[in-house]
């Protein structure tokens, strides 16, 4: 049986996100992704956290982009926060093309579907907590490195912040994996203190977007 650990490569060091005020800050990130097998396909697992700074609201998305081989009425939500009951205010919806906060730029396949999940539920004031598990299924097993965005305001002020980095996602050119992946996980540290391991700066935008 073969047995596969995908890691998305992180900096060992902190990277502080600069931006034009001089803050240390970011929106939501996805800091862990799992793969595990069901039923013949896969199960991919994003684990999404809102930083100490930062609050979410109704209307307020993030999209991955490039997730090949999505089974439809897969994607699904769990170990919500602040409880359980926040599942029923998030909706998933697909399109091979955005949606994109606005002046982010990131590479998208117009031959595969994006997953974009969006929050519909009241206001959580601040973050430092899990959102959730977002979770959908493939019938890839097999890694590929592409791009998540998210938009959702800054708790002090109300800015809008839109950010872009990093995830992992299927590969569709490789074909299934054989045998059972052990999951893989991301993680990073301390939400209430500058990022570490971000591979890319997060850009910060004040643009509001509407999903």
């Amino acid at each position: 049986m073969i047995r596969r650990t995908w890691i998305t490569r992180l900096f060992t060091a902190a990277v502080a996100i600069v931006v034009s005020t001089g803050t240390a800050s970011a929106g939501l990130l996805p800091v862990s992704v799992t793969v595990q097998p069901e039923a013949g396909n896969f199960r991919w697992t994003y684990s999404v956290v809102l930083p100490t700074d930062m609050k979410l609201q109704a209307g307020n998305y993030f999209t991955i982009y490039d997730f090949a081989g999505y089974q439809a009425g897969s994607a699904g939500v769990s170990a919500t926060s602040p409880d359980d009951t926040f599942a029923q205010y998030w909706t998933v919806s697909t399109t091979n093309v955005g949606p994109t906060p606005d002046r982010l730029n990131p590479q998208d396949d117009p031959n595969i579907a994006n997953l974009t999940f969006t929050y519909n539920g009241p206001t959580i004031p601040a973050g430092k907590l899990t959102l959730g598990n977002f979770s959908a299924t493939s019938v890839y097993g097999e890694t590929a490195e592409s791009f998540f965005t998210a938009t959702n305001p800054q708790a002090e002020n109300g800015v809008t912040d839109n950010n872009i980095t990093n995830t992992l996602v299927p590969k569709g050119d490789g074909g299934p994996v054989v045998g059972s992946p052990e999951p893989a996980t991301l993680v990073l540290a301390g939400l209430g203190l500058p990022l570490l391991g971000l591979r890319r700066v997060l850009r910060r935008k004040g643009t509001p977007v509407v999903a």
